[in-house]
């Protein structure tokens, strides 16, 4: 039997994977119009969210920061396996700022400085962290309570 706190911390986390993936599709609509920055700021908020999702899912109250770095290492606390996406997804973290601030660059603006490459990897790692927690969630939420990192 699932308690009622279970159920909407369940909830909570299905509500900000749920997000994600609609960021990671307006993502791919924004590199389709070579609005690669805002390609790669969006594959940024994707990852966070569905870390952030698996968090909240597991029981966190609350989560503090946007560091996929720092999202994946509470993550590992829960579950030791996503250190398997923490370096690629801790590569999103320079778009965060990067690819909305001009003072981030030397030169030029972030509009300018962003490609089709860029956009690419950025949109493959965010796909590969939300498929990642997607993958572990339903893995846990399928396992019996005895077999869960929590049961």
């Amino acid at each position: 039997m699932v308690s009622e706190s279970s159920e909407r911390q369940r909830h909570e986390g299905g509500r900000w994977t749920r997000q994600a993936a609609h960021d990671l599709a307006d993502g791919r609509y924004a590199a389709e119009g070579s609005r690669h920055a805002l390609a790669c700021f969006l594959s940024h908020q994707a990852a966070e969210k569905a870390v952030v999702g698996y968090l909240y899912a597991r029981g966190a109250e609350q989560v503090w920061g946007h560091a996929l770095s720092d999202l994946c290492e509470d993550a590992m606390a829960l579950d030791p396996s996503f250190d398997l996406v923490k370096s690629n997804a801790a590569l999103l973290d320079k778009h965060y700022l990067g690819a909305r601030y001009p003072s981030t660059l030397p030169g030029g603006v972030p509009a300018e400085a962003y490609d089709e490459h860029d956009s690419a990897r950025a949109l493959a790692t965010a796909e590969e962290v939300l498929r990642f927690v997607t993958d572990r969630l339903e893995a846990e939420s399928l396992a019996p309570a005895s077999e869960r990192p929590d049961g």
